[in-house]
């Protein structure tokens, strides 16, 4: 999707209804800060509001996505190509959010690391060396925990049994044993648990 087409075609449609960035925000709930971002191309409508822009500015949801108003004779085509350009975006961004991961998860492991090489090089043997290694590793566990919930957020786990696609929650995949991102979980359609690796795809 062309957020900058998508903006201009919000400011053209919201002038054609007479309507200021001010009045379209306040009968949106939202800042008029909000709408000049759209129009310049910076962000795009949320979806819960989506519906209700489109009927205020007399467009389709396809024509907003478009960035044009459609003819009916091309509304087919056009669909199948928001849909593809959906789907590629939402991959770029899964794939973003599973690097962020990964990286998260090593900057946290090395520090950890370095941290307990610096602990155990620089102080003495004793209760202060406890406290600073159990604080060390509370430290560098938040990061971890982050990154999981990432993990989760992203893609599916596939059932090695039937091959249905999982979508746990935050709690199911914390408690579930893993092997990296491969985690034994208990698959809603077969019943059974089995060891389900990681898949991006949704």
């Amino acid at each position: 999707m062309d957020q900058i087409k998508i903006g201009k075609f919000i400011a053209e449609r919201r002038k054609s209804v007479n309507l200021t960035q001010m009045q379209l925000a306040e009968m949106l709930n939202i800042t008029d800060r909000a709408i000049s971002k759209w129009e310049c191309g910076k962000a795009m409508p949320d979806s819960a509001i989506m519906l209700d822009l489109c009927g205020i500015l007399k467009i389709t949801v396809n024509d907003l996505l478009s960035g044009e108003k459609i003819n009916m004779e091309n509304n087919d085509q056009k669909n199948e190509q928001l849909l593809l350009d959906m789907a590629k975006e939402l991959e770029k961004k899964n794939k973003t959010i599973w690097n962020a991961m990964w990286t998260i998860m090593a900057v946290s492991i090395i520090g950890l690391i370095g941290g307990l090489a610096i602990i155990a090089f620089f102080m003495p043997e004793g209760p202060w060396m406890l406290v600073a290694i159990l604080s060390l590793c509370v430290f560098f566990m938040i990061p971890c925990f982050y990154a999981l919930k990432l993990e989760v957020s992203v893609g599916a786990y596939k059932c090695k049994n039937c091959g249905y696609e999982i979508v746990p929650t935050y709690m199911q995949a914390l408690n579930a044993l893993h092997r990296g991102t491969t985690r034994y979980l208990k698959c809603p359609k077969c019943n059974k648990r089995t060891w389900c690796k990681k898949i991006l795809k949704k």
